[in-house]
């Protein structure tokens, strides 16, 4: 039985800080508007200094989900050998 997309979607740590990741864009549009100019460059710089911080962990999550799929397969390799010997 496959298991239900939406629910692996909504358990998934990438899917979860992108839409952190979203949220935290979005600011850039609402801070300029609604705050003095001063408060909004401050937030801005802040902003953009964290995108780096938000698409290295994403990266780094994905390697992690893939190379746990990878050592799975070998094990899954390695049990159905056994087994048939």
């Amino acid at each position: 039985m496959q298991p239900n997309p939406f629910l692996s979607l909504l358990k998934s740590r990438k899917f979860w800080l992108m839409i952190l990741d979203t949220v935290v864009s979005g600011c850039i549009y609402f801070i300029p508007k609604y705050t003095a100019p001063e408060v909004a460059n401050d937030a801005l710089w802040f902003i953009a200094a964290l995108q780096p911080v938000f698409v290295t962990i994403i990266g780094s999550v994905a390697y992690e989900d893939r190379s746990r799929l990878e050592a799975d397969a070998k094990i899954a390799v390695a049990s159905a050998t056994l087994s048939e010997q």
